[in-house]
Parts: C-alpha cells; structure tokens; sequence
C-alpha cells in the first residue's frame, strides 16, 4: 500500500512539473512586445518670406524596406508656419509609441490645397506634388529601443522648398520639400549673438562645400541657435541681410553631442 501511494506521488509530481513547463512556455509566446517612444520635431532653415505654411495631415513609419508596413502614429491636422520655427523653436509633431525595432523611413503626408506662402503680404498657394498619395518620405533608419524615446530632427529648409513656376504678374509657387533628419542624441548645436542687430544677420554653418544648418538671427536681441548639428568642426559664416556690413566668419568651431557652444559675440564690420 505504501508503494502504491509513492508510485501515485511521484506520478503526480511529473504532472506538476511538465504543466510548469507548458504554462512557461505559453507565457513566454504570448508576452507583450517590448515597446520604445518616437517623437519628431519640425523646425525650419529660413527663408525671406512672410510666412510659408505647411498643412500635416498625418505622420507615419515604416518598419520595412518596401512600400509595405506604413502606420500612422500621428493625426496633427494642423498648419505650420514654418519660418516661426528657428533657433531652438520647434513642433512636435508626433510622440507615439512603437515596438522595438528599425524604422527605415517616416513620411509626412501633407494637405492638397491648404498649404501657403506669404510674399510682401500676397497668400499664394503651394501645390504639392504627390504630397496627398505617397507622402514625403524621409529615410530615417530610427532604431527605437525598450522604454526609450528616440526624438528625430526635421529640419525643413523652407528656402529650397519653394519653387517658383510662374511669372509677374500671376506667379505660381510649388513645395518640393528639402529636409534634412537627424537623431538628437547624436547631435550638437551652436549657438551666439550677431550685433548690430539691425544688420539682419543669416548664420550658416558649413562643413567643407556644405551647410547644414542655416538661421536667421533674432533682429531684437541678436540671438541665434543652430541646432540639429553632428559632432565635429564647422565654419560659422554670417551675412548681413541689410545693405552695408561685411560678412565675418569664424573657422572650425567644435560641435559636441549633446553640448551647445556658445561662440559669443560676432559683430559685424560696416563698410567703409
């Protein structure tokens, strides 16, 4: 009798033991993926416009190579006016949350006819070629991770964007986007004051033929920031938009991830 019972014990402990595995197993399969944050953030390289209006209608990634697995992550809806998003000013235009993984590419999709820019106080429309279908693609490559937030740079160079197509006295005008992205944790900035004031100052910073990153001075305080920059040397150079100053240059100013360099004040020679 007692054998019979250690027999039905030992049985009854093979049972309890293989359900632990079974339940292990279904509850490894069914666990919830790990999940990370993408936010993206609009800014802007200026422009001598009034204003130039963007109309986002929606915000999506890829986690493919193909043209498949889009998904929305952001509805905005909403016009921006780009020129007022420069010197550390931005919009964000999606926070969401996404499984863990590569993002090769996001895309704005912009509206038909509600996007605008504004010259010498004249609102001319700005078509969008194939802005309401495929969207404006970017490639990305976001790489989002577990429980961090990947913050994407969009800087869209409202100067280069906008295309005239018509002549005086009825021009036409078409947005063919230039943007360029960055991930903010791999960047740096630089930033100073442009005097006198008055001059209207554009600040470019320039990596051997190319400039990356362009701003307009504040015309009260001076102040500029140039943002969005990878780490390594840049030349800053600054124009005066009004007539009678020199143009100055500082030459391989340091960009640290992470940092700001202040480069202090820049003041601009008049002419003689």
């Amino acid at each position: 009798m007692k054998k019979m019972k250690s027999n039905y014990t030992q049985i009854l402990a093979v049972i309890i033991a293989l359900g632990m595995v079974f339940f292990t197993g279904c509850d490894s399969t069914d666990s919830t993926p790990e999940m990370g944050t993408l936010e993206v953030r609009l800014f802007d390289a200026p422009a001598d416009y009034d204003e130039v209006n963007i109309f986002v209608e929606r915000v999506e990634v890829n986690n493919t190579e193909g043209d498949e697995g889009w998904e929305v992550i952001s509805e905005p809806m909403q016009s921006y006016n780009l020129l007022e998003l420069t010197n550390g000013v931005f919009e964000v235009i999606a926070d969401a949350e996404l499984e863990a993984g590569l993002y090769p590419q996001i895309r704005l999709v912009l509206s038909r006819d509600e996007n605008s820019v504004v010259i010498d106080g004249e609102s001319h429309g700005l078509f969008v070629p194939s802005g309401t279908e495929t969207g404006v693609k970017l490639n990305v490559d976001a790489e989002i991770e577990a429980d961090m937030t990947y913050t994407l740079l969009v800087d869209f160079d409202a100067l280069r964007s906008v295309v005239k197509t018509g002549q005086a006295p009825t021009p036409g005008y078409i947005l063919k986007p230039v943007i360029r992205t960055a991930n903010l944790v791999e960047t740096g900035n630089i930033g100073g004051v442009v005097e006198p004031f008055d001059a209207r100052a554009v600040v470019y910073a320039i990596a051997g033929d190319d400039t990356l990153s362009t701003t307009f001075a504040d015309t009260d305080t001076g102040e500029f920031l140039l943002v969005g920059l990878e780490g390594g040397l840049y030349d800053v150079s600054v124009e005066a938009r009004e007539e009678g100053y020199l143009p100055a240059e500082l030459s391989d100013v340091e960009v640290v991830t992470g940092e700001t360099n202040d480069v202090g004040t820049i003041v601009l020679d008049t002419e003689e």
